[in-house]
């Protein structure tokens, strides 16, 4: 038996954690895009519909996310067939929330599950990987890591082999998000950045660093609380929110574990204790308030699910 449509559900994610540049993801489900994929006779990988945030994406395979992964598996696959994709954007884009992984991961399910043999979801790593070129490139895989995986996931060995591990995180945490009305482009955001800093500070962000991943693995606050500061990229990307500093200040007054930039910004996210999530959320949004910024909120668990098949429907086995 063989499928004639699926559709595949990707969260968005949080780049970073803060401290872990290109290192570390977060799954955040607070915010999904749904992806169908249709199989068409004709060859290759087409836009169809587009619903949700947005009502238009580019068409060309080299310059969409989601086609260009579809575009790769299906290469890889040397099928015989090709796809329609209908995009369900529940991610806004240039947000800092993972919204060009969250498209290709998603794309990535979908046709995979049109495939007559599927690949483990682990072996669509690459063809993600490819979609998120689209965006940046080279591109960063602590989003699509998230997104197809869930949870908080290292990025150990982007190198072949591989090594991709999802790790612990304390219980009773949820991650939330203020996204103000702003974009920021990843590629711009990442060009800021210098190539080279100075020993103190690459000594200084490796003991953070070091500090947050053993306080998760060992549910730790205290570590996590000493390791949740980004001093390698926040300082370098703060300019590109005024309202920033102010917004992580009232965060951490407020009790949150840690607070920065999600991704490239301009949304912010913080970690927080359950019983304390409403006073962090809302001392953000005042201070967002208080700078003339409006910002819509999220909150989801930080052991947000990876991407999910939410079904297909058969076709006869001569399809």
């Amino acid at each position: 038996m063989t499928a004639e449509r699926a559709t595949a559900r990707a969260p968005a994610s949080i780049g970073n954690v803060g401290v872990g540049f290109d290192v570390l993801g977060l799954a955040f489900g607070a915010a999904h895009d749904r992806v169908t994929a249709v199989r068409e006779p004709r060859r290759g990988a087409r836009l169809g519909e587009v619903t949700g945030l947005v009502r238009s994406l580019p068409s060309k395979v080299g310059e969409n996310t989601a086609l260009m992964a579809a575009q790769a598996l299906l290469d890889f696959a040397s099928a015989d067939f090709g796809v329609r994709l209908d995009v369900e954007k529940g991610v806004p884009l240039r947000a800092g929330m993972g919204g060009s992984a969250a498209s290709a991961v998603a794309a990535a399910a979908a046709v995979n599950a049109l495939l007559p043999a599927p690949l483990p979801v682990e072996a669509l790593l690459p063809f993600a990987i490819e979609g998120e070129r689209v965006s940046s490139d080279p591109p960063p895989w602590d989003n699509v890591v998230a997104s197809l995986f869930g949870g908080l996931v290292l990025a150990a060995r982007e190198e072949e082999p591989v090594l991709i591990r999802r790790l612990p995180v304390p219980a009773g945490i949820v991650a939330i998000l203020l996204h103000p009305e702003a974009e920021v482009e990843t590629r711009a955001a990442r060009d800021l950045l210098r190539e080279t800093v100075g020993m103190r500070i690459a000594v200084e962000h490796s003991r953070k660093l070091a500090a947050f991943v053993a306080g998760c693995a060992t549910g730790d606050l205290a570590l996590v609380r000493a390791g949740f500061e980004d001093l390698l990229v926040e300082p370098q990307r703060a300019h590109l929110l005024p309202a920033f500093p102010a917004v992580k200040a009232a965060a951490l007054g407020a009790g949150a574990l840690g607070c920065s930039f999600s991704g490239s910004g301009p949304s912010v996210f913080a970690w927080a204790l359950e019983p304390g999530a409403d006073a962090v959320e809302a001392a953000m949004a005042g201070a967002f308030e208080e700078a003339g910024v409006a910002a819509r909120a999220y909150r989801a668990p930080v052991d947000s699910a990876g991407v999910s098949l939410e079904g297909f429907r058969p076709a006869s086995a001569a399809a």
